[in-house]
């Protein structure tokens, strides 16, 4: 089977929709729609980051912003929080200046490159989200002891990644590995770090169980590989396979955010600063 190297796959869609406002915005949605990680990490804002906004003004630190679809999510839901999102690509990050400086909330965002390793913040945020970002530092723990650090007492941190069983996918498709510098995490493992890194863990789940799995399979994995192969001759065909495959990936992603996964091919875990 074809390999996907997933780094470029994403720069290639960066370099598309910088050119035009609306294809991002079309594109966020459609990273809420398509992947399952979004809907874990949505509900756990939903939940934690509520009460936070109805007390009044609060910070929120998006460490590994990424595309920024997050923080177009956490400026949309909550009105009263500011967010200070960090990467260290500075197109990136110049691309999310260019489109949200165009938002309404402007005013309650801020970007910056940042190594996550030489985070220096102190005490400043209520809530850090690290999004599919862990997985590709060899020092994940200095990155959890610098975000901890970054938390108020009683902050939330929480965080997504591949776990140990996304490494079951590495025989059809090994660069999906061969770009992190671990191939995930266990609940004991991560768990084990977070307390190592003065945290409290609330909850530990798998996402990506074999329901979500197969969802990402169909809506994700074999797409790709068809552009990888076919290129754009390929989206004919795919409209009309989406036609019939998205409302079954959708159902299983469902299904999968209320199953109690034993494993699955990712893991989330939220945490809590300790009260020192």
């Amino acid at each position: 089977m074809s390999r996907i190297a997933y780094d470029p796959v994403k720069d290639r869609f960066a370099s598309i929709i910088r050119k035009s406002r609306g294809l991002r915005t079309l594109f966020y949605k459609l990273l809420d729609l398509f992947f399952l990680r979004s809907w874990y990490v949505r509900r756990l804002l939903k939940q934690y980051a509520a009460p936070l906004d109805r007390q009044g003004h609060w910070r929120m630190l998006d460490a590994g912003a990424g595309f920024g679809q997050y923080d177009r999510f956490i400026l949309h839901q909550f009105s009263r929080v500011t967010v200070h999102a960090v990467d260290v690509k500075e197109d990136y990050l110049r691309d999310c200046r260019h489109y949200f400086e165009q938002e309404i909330a402007r005013d309650r965002i801020s970007f910056e490159q940042q190594n996550l390793l030489a985070l220096d913040a102190v005490s400043d945020f209520d809530f850090v989200i690290c999004i599919d970002v862990l997985e590709h530092i060899e020092e994940d723990e200095q990155v959890m002891r610098n975000i901890n650090r970054a938390l108020k007492s009683d902050g939330y941190f929480l965080m997504h990644s591949p776990s140990i069983y996304s490494k079951e996918d590495a025989g059809e498709d090994e660069s999906f590995v061969d770009e992190h510098a671990r191939t995930g995490y266990s609940r004991e493992d991560i768990r084990q770090k977070l307390e190592a890194s003065g945290f409290t863990p609330v909850d530990i789940a798998y996402t990506y169980g074999s329901k979500g799995h197969r969802a990402w399979e169909w809506l994700i994995k074999y797409p790709m590989l068809w552009l990888t192969k076919i290129g754009l001759w390929a989206l004919p065909v795919m409209t009309l396979y989406y036609i019939v495959m998205l409302p079954v990936g959708l159902l299983l992603m469902g299904l999968d955010l209320y199953d109690h996964n034993e494993k699955g091919a990712g893991i989330y875990a939220l945490a809590q600063k300790e009260d020192n």
